[in-house]
């Protein structure tokens, strides 16, 4: 027999490690691992990471093997693994209702449990008693399921298992919107109980998600059925919100040492290594000290300070816990196994060095990991003068499992019985290599054979749908049905994938479903449920914007592949050209880049052989029945009058199989009728509809092309809805909308016997209605006296509802481009922006609180977490009152802000509330100053904005770049949309004889525009009224819109909140406009924590006035200036308000004295602070600056130095 080797006695040695420290504490019944000998439950969390050190031993083992007994003990080892593996699903799966509720309402009653029963894999505590909700740890089961997968072990042995993992991916998908209690199971660090969305989390199920996607779960003994599915934009969604936090842990941690966990093994989970280093950074010099790293700071578990026998802390409590916050060693295995990965030997010298100073040793040579090291009670006084300076001492657990096995592996890998490769087979630690530049491919297909032509006259040879075959076309909503078949298991009542729209990484792949290939046009193309993609430019400015997603996102083998298509709305009004915008974007994607992004053109077949490809084969046929049985099952999405991309998979096949029939119904739920009366009496269409379709669709489609011809007189905003039967809409002059008079009173509406309006003599002249607004008005007064479900009987038929018509009225004036009339009609239909859900969510997980309704409170209302899609559209119409443009406008502003905050997260820095209410009064007020026009005319003009427009708009306050009308909203000379506002004749229903002129007015000023630069402010909508004496030159009124833009989005200076907590350290409190900052904030929260920066910013937006609100904000500024000096205190309670009219009265004394006159020094009445100095730019002499600094300066004189210069 072979004498053993050296490196075989030293992996004895850690097998008796291993076996005395962490196999004698599993259950030999369910493989469970207790915490300790006291604690006998087992913690989801602490098995996994505690059996690492097995099974990395055990890989030790059979790659070291010097004879046979070595062999057979790395299988031992394995089988402890799989054992502990398949408890933990044992566990799980016992709460397979949880998980099936979870994947609906992400409750915190609805979630897994965190620890079980170690003998019977039961539950320990009740939902409600503990903080189960811990995404991280669900995560990390499923990433080292992979991974000890691919490593060759077979943990899950049946596909009714598969079907559980894979609603498990469902369970973890949303990680990036969940509020949980994350590792430490405390969430909010006050510890009262109080969930938060924390970066571990979100990290943990990022790896998890890409770890098992397209995972063979039976290893490589499996087939199509036993493989995961993930989609990709669940793993981007994650991505992203990591980025907007790190190396922020979560509101109320602004560092915690758990994130090593996932900037490094085993997430790996950060892919700029920029992000890396500077949160491993953050991590060193907050929280390392000599005995490990604190888990945060002003963690006060286990600390002398600590009381015991409370659940919860004291929010001013926190303040006690500084400085002597225990230190855990666990942390320093982490850094080890970091340097083992980065090849880095000294940090791995340093650290192995350290945790030998640290780790207890027993007689019999065993070494145990402590669980922490506390400052002892009798010095904790010498700890708070003077940190890391006293001795610590063990407590907690001894071994504390996790840390024990993590010393283990760390100690296998730097002494290379391991290579990295081993523990990490799928290689997640690559995820910071340099990755190649992204080409995306794009085919873009015309839908019909006449489209197809009127392109080729233009140069362009694009395929159409039928061409394409045998590859089908569908539109993006049909893979969301298709996709919540995923996972369904009728035994244990899984229902599969919730219907959620699918982004643009998952329609840039190619499907095989029943061995046929499908390709998916992305979701933005889809006219079906919102207006935005009814405008052209609009489109273009979205496939743009996914174009830059999909080269920077985009992490699968292959290229992607977009399919464009050319639809019957992208065609000039009289349908005889393609629009000029798509068309130039077509020739543009030809050349080989757009928008920053590399592309490739051309078609389909090209594209076959260089795409990736993903295939369905839980759609494949069935032996137990059919999979399509349930047509009508209720994940339909909203209802709405569109189908405008019925694509001709249909045409003649008269034995459809199930699968077709499926998307057919799916198509068909949406398909229109038309009941209301032509526009014109024109007896032929100039509309071109496709010959292709189905002989059902060539009639609907010629019922909707029916009496296309509209007068060109109609081509403008219905003044008369908005205005006589509405509140009439002024967003500029005051915030609260003017009663107008009732509807009665203006139209000619036939009365009954009874003096009653009668409804039926008006739905017989809505069939002789000529125009648009006329239809629109007669809907909407129906639509007030019957509601939406009231049966018209037009044309004595059935089934035909207010709601019905109103539909086909919103498709008619979407081909028309009547945006206000659109957006007005949504409002009447309580339409649903399909991704308003998750456009807020993009928000707040970018830590961007919203209030929606105009301020002050509490018709504005805050939105601090993700709220489901009926909910959010209540609460928007309810804070939005009766005026139902406005939260319509509301849900797309909300839109165009998720997009902004995904492509260019830079304009939202260092803001922290959006408050949309605001931003749209801002927008109206910029019109207005454009336009040079009154309240209402502007408030008029932005509701019939174009989408594209109004997202650029947007986008112009959201940058502070300066326009003007030289920039128009809309060319003049343009037939094809409406002008910027109103310019028909008005008839006897509308406008009163001032206001007709004050739209002529408009309409001489706009065609001047390009001789004469606009003034830059209008004075009356500015300012209220009674200004029009001031004679404004051509930059004057810049610094005041710039405060009034700042201050309506909350934008402050860089580092203002760290300032404003130095400052609160040295007073009482701040006062503001009434509202008290007290400095006790300060002893719960940290400095840099986007807790303490919300609650700062809570007080200030009671201020209802935008560029007051910026005064204040430079006031406190200034007051920062002190908290530097060297100053115990600078007083009780310090008023800003005050400060800034001390400065307001030296400005006004300066002013008078340099002889300007009373007219020049207008106050404004709300604050009476002098417009002027609202206008002075910050520096200068007269700046702001200069002003606030006497102020602060004969506020707080007793308590500055007396050095007698700072008054010159």
């Amino acid at each position: 027999m072979r004498s053993r080797s050296n490196s075989g006695v030293r992996l004895d040695g850690y097998a008796r490690l291993v076996q005395k420290t962490i196999l004698s504490h599993q259950n030999p019944v369910t493989g469970l691992l207790s915490a300790s000998t006291e604690q006998k439950d087992a913690w989801v969390r602490d098995n996994i990471y505690s059996i690492l050190a097995v099974w990395g031993l055990g890989m030790a083992y059979r790659k070291n093997a010097d004879r046979d007994e070595d062999k057979a003990k790395a299988y031992e080892l394995e089988q402890n693994v799989v054992k502990l593996m398949r408890g933990l699903l044992q566990c799980m799966m016992r709460q397979v209702d949880k998980v099936e509720k979870f994947k609906h309402t992400q409750s915190t009653k609805d979630c897994l449990h965190a620890k079980y029963n170690t003998a019977t894999c039961g539950i320990v505590v009740a939902d409600n008693e503990w903080g189960h909700l811990q995404v991280d740890a669900t995560s990390l089961y499923l990433l080292f399921l992979a991974q000890m997968t691919a490593s060759g072990l077979r943990i899950v042995f049946t596909l009714d298992e598969v079907a559980f993992i894979q609603n498990l991916v469902f369970y973890i998908e949303a990680a990036y919107k969940v509020a949980d209690y994350g590792m430490w199971e405390r969430g909010d660090k006050t510890n009262q109980g109080i969930p938060e969305l924390n970066a571990s989390s979100v990290g943990m199920a990022k790896a998890a998600l890409e770890a098992i996607d397209e995972l063979d779960l039976f290893g490589a003994g499996g087939g199509h059925k036993s493989v995961i599915h993930v989609l990709p934009d669940e793993v981007e969604h994650c991505q992203s919100i990591l980025y907007s936090m790190l190396p922020r842990a979560s509101t109320s941690k602004e560092i915690d040492a758990g994130l090593l966990s996932i900037i490094s093994y085993p997430a790996f989970a950060v892919e700029d290594m920029n992000v890396v280093n500077a949160t491993k950074n953050e991590i060193i010099t907050k929280l390392q000290g000599r005995y490990g790293c604190c888990r945060f700071l002003r963690d006060g578990y286990k600390t002398p300070r600590e009381d015991p026998t409370r659940l919860h802390y004291d929010p001013a409590e926190l303040k006690l816990f500084e400085n002597i916050e225990c230190e855990w060693p666990v942390f320093w295995t982490y850094f080890l196994i970091d340097g083992v990965f980065n090849g880095d030997r000294i940090q791995v010298q340093e650290y192995r060095e350290a945790l030998e100073g640290i780790l207890i040793r027993r007689k019999n040579g065993i070494l145990l990991m402590p669980e922490l090291y506390a400052v002892p009670p009798d010095k904790v006084n010498e700890e708070y003068e003077s940190p890391h300076t006293v001795d610590r001492v063990p407590a907690g657990k001894l071994p504390h499992l996790w840390g024990q096995s993590l010393y283990i592996l760390s100690a296998l890998l730097a002494e290379s019985f391991l290579a990295p490769g081993e523990i990490d087979p799928l290689n997640r630690r690559f995820s910071t290599a340099f990755k190649p530049d992204v080409v995306v491919q794009v085919t873009v297909l015309a839908e019909s054979t006449e489209i197809k032509e009127l392109l080729r006259h233009h140069g362009i040879n694009v395929q159409s749908v039928t061409d394409i075959q045998p590859v089908r076309v569908q539109p993006a909503r049909i893979l969301s049905h298709l996709y919540a078949k995923l996972g369904r298991h009728k035994l244990m009542k899984l229902s599969g994938r919730p219907y959620r729209h699918i982004g643009v990484l998952g329609t840039s792949k190619l499907y095989v479903i029943r061995n046929q290939i499908f390709t998916f046009t992305p979701q933005f193309t889809d006219q079906h449920h919102f207006y935005l993609a009814l405008d052209n430019r609009m489109v273009v400015e979205m496939l743009r914007t996914e174009l830059a997603y999909l080269t920077s996102c985009w992490r699968m083998t292959g290229r992607p592949t977009l399919t464009f298509p050319v639809t019957n709305t992208m065609l000039i009004n009289d349908g005889s050209d393609i629009d000029p915008a798509i068309l130039a974007t077509i020739q543009k994607l030809g050349d080989g880049y757009f928008g920053g992004a590399r592309v490739k053109l051309g078609k389909l077949s090209d594209f076959l052989t260089t795409s990736f490809y993903t295939n369905l084969s839980f759609l494949d046929p069935d032996c137990d029945g059919k999979l399509f049985d349930d047509f009508s099952e209720g994940y339909s999405s909203p209802e709405s009058g569109y189908e405008l991309e019925d694509y001709a998979d249909f045409g003649d096949k008269e034995s459809q199989d199930e699968l077709d029939q499926y998307i057919h119904s799916m198509l068909q739920s949406t398909a229109l009728k038309s009941y209301l009366p032509p526009i014109s009496k024109a007896s032929s269409s100039p509309h071109v509809f496709s010959a292709a379709h189905s002989t059902r669709e060539i009639l609907s489609i010629m019922a909707k092309a029916k009496g296309l011809e509209i007068p060109s007189v109609s081509m403008s905003l219905p003044m008369k809805v908005l205005n006589t039967h509405r509140k009439s809409l002024n967003l500029v002059d005051s915030p609260h909308p003017v009663k107008n008079k009732e509807p009665e009173a203006v139209l000619h509406l036939p009365k009954d016997d009874h003096g009653d309006l009668d409804c039926e003599k008006l739905v017989e002249q809505l069939k002789e209605c000529p125009s648009l607004h006329d239809q629109a008005d007669i809907l909407y007064i129906l639509y007030l006296i019957k509601g939406l479900d009231w049966e018209t009987q037009l044309y004595g038929q059935c089934g035909i509802t207010v709601h019905c018509l109103l539909n086909e009225l919103y498709s008619k004036a979407g081909l028309n481009q009547e945006w206000g009339l659109i957006r007005y009609i949504s409002g009447i239909l309580r339409k649903r922006v399909e991704v308003l859900a998750e456009a807020c969510t993009d928000l707040l997980s970018h830590q961007k609180q919203l209030t929606v309704g105009l301020p002050p409170e509490p018709r504005e209302k805050t939105i601090t977490a993700p709220l489901p899609p009926e909910q959010l559209s209540q609460l928007i119409y309810e804070a939005s009152g009766e005026d139902i443009s406005i939260a319509v406008l509301t849900q797309e502003i909300m839109v165009y802000l998720a997009m902004y905050v995904r492509s260019q997260p830079s304009l939202f820095a260092e803001m922290l509330r959006l408050r949309i209410g605001l931003i749209i009064q801002v927008m109206a007020t910029e019109l207005a100053r454009s336009l040079n026009c009154s309240g209402e005319e502007a408030s008029e003009s932005l509701m019939n904005l174009s989408p594209f427009d109004m997202k650029n708009l947007l986008h112009h306050i959201l940058s502070g770049k300066e326009f003007g009308v030289e920039r128009s909203m809309r060319p003049l000379d343009s037939s094809t949309s409406s002008p910027a506002i109103s310019i028909h004749e008005v008839g006897h229903t509308g406008a009163t004889k001032t206001e007709r002129s004050g739209i002529t007015r408009l309409k001489s000023e706009m065609k001047q525009r390009c001789s004469s630069p606009s003034s830059p402010t209008s004075t009356s909508s500015l300012m209220g009224s009674g200004v029009h004496g001031i004679s404004w030159g051509d930059r004057q009124g810049q610094w005041l819109r710039r405060r009034r833009l700042d201050g309506a989005i909350n934008r402050v200076p860089v580092g203002f909140y760290p300032k404003v907590w130095k400052i609160l350290q040295k007073c009482h409190g701040l006062s503001i406009d009434g509202y008290v900052l007290p400095s006790s904030t300060t002893r719960e929260m940290t400095a840099c924590e986007i807790k303490f920066a919300v609650h700062v910013e809570s007080v200030l937006n009671h201020v209802p006035q935008p560029e007051y609100r910026q005064l204040l904000v430079e006031a406190i500024l200034v007051l920062t200036v002190l908290s530097e000096i060297e100053v115990n205190s600078i007083g009780g309670i310090i008023h800003v308000d005050r400060i800034v009219h001390v400065a307001n009265e030296l400005f006004l004394q300066e002013q008078k004295s340099l002889g300007a006159t009373d007219t020049f020094l207008e106050r404004d009445q709300a604050t009476g602070i002098c417009y002027f100095l609202y206008d002075s730019a910050p520096s200068g002499a007269y700046g702001t600056m200069t002003y606030l600094t006497k102020a602060v300066a004969s506020y707080l004189q007793e308590f500055l130095p007396s050095t007698g210069c700072l008054m010159q």
